[in-house]
């Protein structure tokens, strides 16, 4: 029986060409998309999810009080994790982590910069990755522990093996013992690190984050089998508390705690008030819709392909009644021939697969491979196949087996109104869909082009930063002097944080008429002289820095947000003192942004800090000699630094670091629609194939008659883009609050305007316009002596 049905269903096939290719094409391109996220979308939700006690493993976050609002953060006191391993019965382990890191490692005349950070002794305790040598007991346990990567060991070493026990150089100013070799992190963990060292390292480098009322690090904990995560985080809300002194009633500064499984972290990092609202997995879940909303889309048009055509196959339905065949019957050849059709779109979809994931792992920067020996994979195939199958193949096998045979064999059956209002709302629907998805490109490409050329407040053009390595800390003020001197070079200045990044913040700072029961956070940082004019900052009022001022030591530059929160109307030389050091304000810079466009611009302190002993240094170049200038720095820090590699960073190219993801989210979102529309003009395209063919007769009729080319043209596509305009009353509101909502998560964004609604009509006016209107032209100039010889 079953092979009757295929034969008969191949036949089907064969005979309608043009219809098959329609179907095959469009199942097949949706399936490519829908493959594609589904292999997106489990490589997000696997990203730290394979730890061995993932279900115990947790970050400790801040939930910070103050200024009448709360802020959520993942940094933490360096010493919490080992104070709540000694208070805390409930945790098993405990670990602080640091910062990312790029320090320079040497091995006889090798010396490589290496990715790493630092934690505490029960790191490998807490995360299961797998050590090739050594123990998670003892492998950070002392002060000159390092643990390594499989890849680190060998670029060393030669091997794991020969690593272990040896010692090797850190920064040129430390020797450190390998006490572990773990293997080569995978893909899926977002931490991605080269070695780590002991906490005592971090701790030794950074004395402040010794003291309780500092924060930066993260803390980690494994709490014991038969700890309730829920009490736990009740337990440690007031934790600080007793290490801070803290006065609840009177306090100005409130920190709880709170815990977040730490495999959550990756995809639900965001914080609103406070509270985690969501991150990564906002856009896991839209291309999971996106990914329905194709394969509905190629789905749709099988439907009404197959509906269309009914007609055509009115006889065959009604001969077979008439021989006794049993709708049950009918029912399963229609599915079996849509299962057909699915089945051969998956086989084609696999190789489109194959050929364009090299070029989506490249947009996506991931390293996706299909799973072809994993059972699951095959298996998640195979369900895709029989749902896809199901849901084209449901409809026209129940309407078609639904025909009456006495009116089909008498010639008399008619598509009543309801099924021709089913096949245009399933038009209406994919092209809705389709609509959305150009709107939503639009916003997007948008969003991106503003940030990449709204006005910053600096200039990011032409400026490199340099990380003060080694002695080149101690040698700034040499490196300085000499590099003017050079070709290309037109300013530097230090800094300690990087243009992008400036996140440090401080409530240490008092003011003439300052409110004491609100506690103002300013965010600050430490700069060299000249930072205004390298950066090309506007100042508004004052001067920069400059070392013919004595007393720029205890000067200060704040920005206008800063400004308005102390108050002052005549700023330049009043009086303002920071951790506790008096001093007065010397300039008020126009706002800049410092960090992302989701952040609101916040109050900005810069101090002076020519002879901070870390940093970056910040060089201004001169237009078109870049290059020149970068030869000449990497010469003169190889005479004044030469134990260390020259490493330097494009500004811009930090800068659109910041907006990696939404980048990646705004290709995505081209492809994708695109696509939406091919398959939706595809099955446009079938339908007035269909039409014209159904109405070859009455055109005929019609040229005849007198009727032109342009009427003809006329009433062939009016209906189609009748229901196009329809499309767009539905779509567009529901575009505009989606793009609405997702524009919300920029303090600084685009504004939505009408013409963008208008051109994403216009855009799926024209294209199907053009879709049918070469086979709308085509039916009108047929020759009417041929369309009515049969009569």
């Amino acid at each position: 029986m079953i092979k009757n049905y295929l034969k008969i269903a191949w036949r089907n096939l064969t005979r309608n060409r043009v219809q098959t290719v329609i179907n095959v094409a469009g199942l097949s391109v949706g399936l490519v998309c829908s493959l594609l996220i589904m292999l997106w979308v489990q490589n997000e939700l696997s990203v730290d999810a394979f730890f061995k006690n993932g279900s115990r493993l947790y970050s400790v976050y801040e939930q910070q009080h103050f200024d009448h609002k709360t802020n959520g953060s993942y940094n933490t006191p360096g010493i919490t994790a080992g104070e709540m391993k000694k208070v805390l019965p409930e945790v098993e382990y405990a670990a602080n982590l640091g910062f990312g890191q790029n320090n320079t490692f040497q091995v006889g005349d090798k010396v490589l910069k290496q990715q790493g950070t630092s934690a505490s002794a029960d790191y490998f305790n807490l995360f299961s990755y797998k050590l090739l040598q050594g123990n998670a007991q003892t492998a950070l346990n002392t002060p000159v522990s390092l643990a390594i990567s499989r890849k680190m060991a060998t670029a060393f070493f030669g091997s794991p093996q020969a690593a272990i026990g040896k010692t090797i150089r850190y920064e040129n100013h430390k020797n450190f013992t390998v006490t572990a070799v773990f293997e080569d992190l995978p893909k899926n963990s977002s931490q991605q690190f080269d070695y780590v060292v002991n906490w005592f390292n971090f701790l030794e480098e950074n004395s402040w984050a010794r003291e309780w009322g500092n924060q930066g690090p993260s803390t980690l904990v494994m709490l014991r089998a038969d700890a309730d995560p829920v009490k736990f985080e009740k337990k440690i809300s007031n934790f600080l508390d007793t290490y801070s002194n803290l006065n609840r009633k009177t306090a100005t500064f409130i920190i709880d705690l709170a815990l977040q499984r730490y495999s959550d972290g990756y995809l639900h990092g965001n914080f609103e008030d406070g509270k985690i609202t969501g991150g990564r997995i906002e856009y896991v879940r839209l291309f999971s819709i996106v990914a329905i909303f194709i394969l509905l889309i190629a789905c749709i048009n099988f439907m009404n392909l197959s509906t269309a055509r009914s007609v055509k196959r009115a006889k065959e339905i009604g001969v077979r009644k008439v021989v006794g065949a049993v709708r049950s019957a009918l029912i399963q050849q229609f599915i079996s021939e849509s299962l057909l059709i699915t089945t051969i779109s998956v086989a084609f979809s696999l190789v489109l697969l194959v050929m364009l994931l090299p070029v989506f792992n490249q947009v996506t920067q991931k390293q996706l491979v299909l799973p072809f020996n994993q059972a699951a994979f095959w298996g998640r195939l195979v369900l895709i196949t029989l749902v896809t199958g199901l849901i084209s193949g449901s409809y026209p096998a129940l309407f078609l087996s639904g025909f009456n045979p006495v009116k089909v064999l008498k010639g008399t059956l008619k598509l009543d109104a309801g099924t021709t209002t089913f096949r245009k709302g399933l038009v209406v629907f994919q092209f809705v869909l389709s609509v959305i998805l150009i709107t939503g490109t639009i916003v997007i490409s948008r969003q991106m082009n503003y940030i990449q050329s709204k006005n910053l407040g600096y200039d990011r053009e032409n400026m490199i930063y340099i990380p003060m390595d080694g002695n080149l800390a101690a040698k700034y003020n040499l490196f300085k002097d000499e590099a003017l001197r050079m070709p290309g070079v037109q300013r530097i200045t230090r800094t300690t944080n990087t243009p992008t990044n400036i996140q440090n913040s401080t409530g240490g700072v008092n003011w003439i008429g300052k409110d004491t029961t609100i506690n103002i956070q300013f965010t600050q940082a430490s700069v060299g002289y000249d930072y205004a004019k390298t950066m090309k900052l506007q100042l508004l009022e004052g001067r920069d820095f400059s070392k013919d001022y004595p007393t720029d030591s205890v000067g200060y530059i704040m920005n206008e947000a800063a400004l308005k929160r102390i108050g002052y109307k005549d700023p330049i030389g009043k009086p303002l003192t920071f951790w506790r050091k008096p001093g007065t304000i010397i300039g008020i810079m126009k706002d800049f942004h410092f960090n992302s466009m989701h952040e609101e611009i916040k109050p900005l302190i810069i101090r002076l800090g020519e002879n901070e002993q870390w940093g970056n240094i910040l060089v201004r170049t001169q237009p078109g000699k870049t290059k020149q200038a970068l030869a000449s720095m990497e010469k003169i820090c190889k005479e004044l630094n030469p134990s260390f590699p020259f490493t330097y960073y494009f500004s811009d190219e930090q800068y659109q670091k910041l907006y990696q993801n939404e980048q990646i989210i705004g290709r995505l979102s081209d492809a994708f629609a695109f696509l939406a529309i091919f398959i939706s003009c595809l099955g446009l395209l079938g339908l007035a194939m269909f039409t014209a063919e159904q109405r070859v007769k009455e055109i005929g009729i019609r040229k005849v008659l007198g009727a032109s080319v342009s009427s003809l043209f006329a009433l062939l596509s009016s209906e189609f883009l009748l229901l196009i305009v329809i499309s767009l009353f539905i779509a567009l509101p529901i575009a505009w609050y989606a793009a609405g909502q997702w524009l919300q998560s920029y303090a600084y964004r685009s504004p939505m305007q009408w013409w963008i609604y208008a051109l994403s009509g216009a855009i799926i006016v024209l294209v199907a316009l053009a879709t049918v209107s070469l086979q709308a032209i085509k039916a009108a100039l047929i020759n009417p002596i041929k369309s009515l010889r049969s009569e």
